[in-house]
């Protein structure tokens, strides 16, 4: 009995190895089991892989490893810990692939635009202690201000979170750029809050002098769109109002987000002061001055038939909407930011792994080329090789050398609007 557990968990092994780089985009039933053994094997190879050692040391000296098929298993086995490893250490490609792209959409010579100290700051190695501790993500010169209430909806109070750096003299001359983060979770109650998400980033952007704010909004079955939308916007009006009183700039705001959080900052940074998603503050500017987001979701409608399946939609429609497509097709087309690309949008980033079996990355490239066509703002994307979906939520090699490639186009977008200010 024991042997046969034994050659379950190399086959196991194996379809781990197999999934890390022939991911199952197509099937709806398969699709999240491959986003999560790709996702946590493939960031934490290296702790699957001692965790796996043990396992195969414990039936080693039970002896189940033997004969004939107990050596090809441990051959697997020890094959499949390679192409784990393999996968993890491809990672460090990312800092290239940010920089090519940068330099693609910036030019060669962007860099000399950023002032040296400001350059300085940005890491060009990941540190190794950090890598020990993937789930230890606070750091310990910021501060985080938690559940400050922006707003109360249908008996929900809606509160933020700021973080910053600790030991500095905060006032409303301060004017430090800020970011503004609005979690995933597949726009769903119990799937994603701020408490979990982007932590890396925020601690990472807020260790550097930024002002960071990770915001909760209301979630579906019980509410429907556009109430996420309508949250979002109400708390960029607050911190516009107040970011001030917390050493924030204002004037400077970048959105981002990962997953519905990428639809919605995506969404939010294209549909500026549009009436039907601000009922009641109609009047109040929702404008930001950039946006990233992360594996978002771009168009509800799937108009260039770019959705691997139709989860998505089945999804939409029983869940976030409750309404069909077919006879609503105006709304899920106002919902969606690839319907909302116009030339006055922000400068965006977009950031999307080919791995990804939730969200479709074609789409996210198409949308990425098309919103650079339409803007007058330059479009910056990134497809990372080997990503899986919210390869950011924890620390890891990828995550870490995402957020210094994201800090380098803030600190870009941040030195430009200086720039422009002081002109």
């Amino acid at each position: 009995m024991l042997k046969l557990v034994y050659l379950l968990f190399v086959a196991l092994n194996v379809w781990f190895a197999y999934n890390l780089y022939h991911p199952n985009f197509k099937s709806k039933r398969m699709m999240a089991p491959s986003f999560v053994a790709g996702w946590l094997v493939g960031e934490l190879a290296f702790f699957v892989v001692l965790f796996q050692i043990v396992l195969t040391i414990f039936f080693i000296q039970a002896g189940v490893v033997a004969g004939f098929f107990g050596n090809i298993a441990l051959v697997a086995n020890v094959a499949a810990w390679f192409f784990y490893v393999q996968f993890y250490l491809a990672a460090s490609d990312t800092p290239y692939v940010f920089e090519d792209a940068l330099k693609s959409t910036y030019g060669k010579d962007y860099q000399n635009q950023i002032p040296q100290d400001v350059l300085r700051k940005i890491p060009e190695s990941v540190n190794i202690e950090r890598l020990l501790k993937p789930f230890s993500l606070d750091l310990p010169d910021v501060e985080r201000i938690r559940n400050v209430q922006f707003d109360e909806q249908d008996g929900v109070h809606l509160r933020l979170d700021i973080y910053r750096k600790k030991g500095e003299s905060y006032s409303c001359d301060s004017k430090k750029p800020v970011l503004f983060q609005i979690h995933g979770g597949a726009w769903t109650y119990r799937l994603g809050s701020k408490d979990e998400q982007a932590r890396p980033l925020m601690n990472h952007m807020a260790s550097n002098g930024w002002i960071c704010v990770s915001i909760n909004y209301r979630l579906s079955p019980q509410f429907q769109f556009p109430a996420h939308i309508i949250d979002c916007k109400k708390a960029l009006v607050w911190v516009k109002e107040h970011i001030a009183e917390y050493g924030g700039d204002p004037e400077f705001i970048v959105a981002t987000g990962g997953s519905a959080g990428g639809h919605l900052s995506s969404l939010l940074a294209l549909s500026a002061n549009d009436p039907a998603f601000q009922p009641g503050f109609e009047n109040e500017d929702t404008t930001v001055q950039g946006c990233v987001p992360f594996y978002g979701v771009y168009d509800f409608t799937n108009a260039n038939g770019l959705h691997a399946n139709n989860g998505l939609t089945g999804m939409l429609q029983k869940s976030i909407f409750k309404k069909p497509i077919k006879g609503n097709e105006e709304l899920y087309r106002q919902a969606s930011p690839i319907h909302r690309i116009h030339k006055d949008a922000p400068p965006f980033m977009v950031i999307q792994g080919d791995a990804d079996t939730l969200v479709s990355g074609p789409e996210a490239a198409y949308f990425a080329a098309h919103l650079a066509d339409v803007s007058s703002q330059p479009v910056c994307y990134v497809e990372l090789e080997g990503a899986q979906h919210a390869f950011d939520i924890f620390v890891c090699l990828r995550s870490e050398y995402c957020k210094f490639g994201v800090q380098k186009y803030l600190s870009y977008l941040h030195q430009q609007y200086l720039a422009k200010k002081a002109a």
